[in-house]
């Protein structure tokens, strides 16, 4: 396994796999691995000739400047695990290599950045969709790998790459969680014992909305008043938003018919921002 500083390299190698009809796998993150992103990681392995992993905290996706540097960093200890899974190559490039000096292009991706956590982090998406406009034009991969967790950060970066036409598949994952049913996330590293216990309220008014939903209710409204009531049940957590949408959209739904329905919330636990989300009326 080799590790990358340089965009210039890692585009060459891409370059010199793809010319040899090999499929590239590539799996983005900010680091801070834990076993939801292995998943991934195993994913692209089965599924790929060769693996590529970056490992860059991206600031221009960090509207607290407080939250971009208390974000974990273990750049040994990822590599490691990596190393451990058989991944070919790391991409972990400076801020400088991603945005060099001047840097002035964003790339906005409307109708689908404004609500949910767009709402609560302005700019937040602008610099995903950035970011990983860059990563894709640099690595060219043939299958990029996402979690179902970071919904609609999968929606976003669907409509990109349909829109700006790159030629590659995005496979989501199902979302990996802890036994307790609280869904990894490398934010859970600064929940105390007891936040990471109180923290589960999250997926289970989710999980309780799930059930009326299968039980036959399909007034939206309603369904989003399960997951409060269920929040509200626990003093220490600050209830952010719920939202039930379409899953390709984004936009808010009153009735659920036959289509694939987001419904998702966020909240805030020991100061900690966490998000999760379970899927109504899933196609397969």
């Amino acid at each position: 396994m080799e590790i990358i500083n340089r965009r210039q390299r890692i585009f060459s190698i891409s370059r010199k796999f793809r010319r040899e009809d090999k499929k590239v796998g590539f799996v983005p993150t900010m680091g801070a691995l834990h076993a939801g992103h292995l998943r991934l990681v195993e994913e692209s392995r089965r599924r790929s000739d060769i693996t590529i992993v970056s490992i860059f905290v991206n600031p221009a996706q960090f509207n607290d400047k407080a939250d971009l540097e208390k974000y974990p960093r273990d750049l040994t200890q990822d590599a490691a695990m990596l190393a451990e899974l058989g991944v070919d190559y790391i991409y972990a490039p400076d801020v400088e290599e991603v945005y060099p000096p001047g840097f002035s292009t964003y790339v906005d991706v409307e109708g689908l950045t404004d609500v949910m956590e767009g709402s609560s982090r302005p700019g937040h998406f602008r610099g995903v969709a950035t970011v990983v406009t860059i990563l894709f034009n640099t690595i060219r991969p043939d299958i990029a790998f996402f979690g179902q967790k970071d919904a609609q950060q999968v929606a976003v970066i669907e409509r990109l790459t349909r829109d700006l036409g790159f030629e590659m598949e995005i496979a989501v994952l199902p979302t990996v969680r802890e036994a307790s049913g609280l869904a990894m996330s490398s934010r859970n590293e600064r929940l105390s014992d007891e936040g990471r216990e109180k923290a589960v309220v999250l997926i289970n008014a989710l999980r309780e909305a799930k059930k009326a939903f299968k039980n036959g209710e399909r007034n939206a409204a309603d369904l989003a008043q399960i997951v409060r009531t269920v929040i509200e049940e626990e003093p220490s957590a600050e209830l952010d938003y719920v939202a039930i949408v379409d899953r390709e959209t984004l936009q808010p739904i009153e009735k659920i018919g036959d289509s694939e329905v987001l419904l998702a919330a966020a909240i805030k636990i020991d100061g900690v921002r966490l998000i999760d989300n379970v899927i109504l009326n899933r196609k397969q």
